[in-house]
């Protein structure tokens, strides 16, 4: 990709994370901008307890989610779309599962690392339809959770909410390209074949004066009339001229 859009993908990423939350049915423990005590205390404070999770500071959260995420998952090289689609995979349900199942709509080996392989064959395929198996899969790999009773509400509105503008994306970036490969402006346009044909026709006068071509019909009328008017002036011309020999004494 031209730009990282890992700034604006992080913001729509925590506002489904939220902030600080501990809640008993989550294996997770303590959880802050999205990211578990566990992560915290391996990337950031070995040791850390939950007083520590709850003040986490936004720039380490985004620290934390670009090498360990955005990054470990190539998403700088994803088409636009397909990026922030599988970003918020691999938060949600980790790397691994995000990477494979990514390879796996490619259509290429799922060994879980993203390399040149996985990259063509993705920029092979639509964006949009690889948004829309990876957002089909992971629904229905949630389904299939023992948690979705109690968070299966949020979590479909989650990856609903991730195709829609993963989707929007994609076509963003489509009607971006349109443009900047379109005809820049105003300038000069060729004439067809026919136009550059058309010409004004030929004068006739004394010196057998020729037209110059002609774009426009009034232009051609002009010169017609021009035309018309230097004949007649020269036929009345001789016609005078004659007369005035005929008339003259021998």
């Amino acid at each position: 990709m031209a730009a990282s859009t890992y700034d604006d993908a992080l913001c729509r990423l925590l506002a489904h994370e939220g902030g600080y939350t501990h809640h008993p049915s989550d294996p997770g423990g303590p959880t802050n901008f999205g990211i578990t005590i566990h992560d915290y205390r391996k990337d950031v404070k070995p040791g850390a307890a939950a007083a520590d999770v709850k003040a986490m500071r936004r720039d380490e959260a985004k620290a934390i989610y670009r090498a360990k995420y955005w990054d470990a998952l190539r998403c700088d090289e994803l088409p636009a779309g397909v990026d922030y689609c599988v970003f918020d995979y691999g938060v949600n349900s980790g790397i691994g599962r995000a990477a494979r199942v990514l390879q796996r709509v490619a259509g290429v080996a799922d060994d879980g690392r993203i390399g040149p392989q996985t990259l063509a064959a993705v920029r092979a395929r639509a964006p949009k339809a690889i948004v829309m198996a990876i957002c089909d899969e992971r629904l229905a790999f949630l389904q299939r959770l023992k948690t979705w009773p109690v968070f299966g509400k949020g979590w479909g509105r989650r990856v609903a909410e991730v195709r829609a503008a993963s989707l929007a994306l994609a076509d963003e970036a489509v009607t971006a390209l349109k443009v900047s490969t379109s005809a820049p402006g105003k300038g000069f346009v060729p004439l067809n074949t026919a136009a550059q044909k058309r010409s004004a026709g030929s004068v006739i006068a004394a010196g057998g004066v020729s037209a110059t071509q002609a774009d426009e019909p009034s232009a051609v009328l002009i010169i017609v009339a021009a035309t018309i008017v230097i004949a007649a002036a020269a036929w009345l011309f001789w016609r005078w001229r004659q007369q005035r020999q005929q008339l003259a004494p021998v």
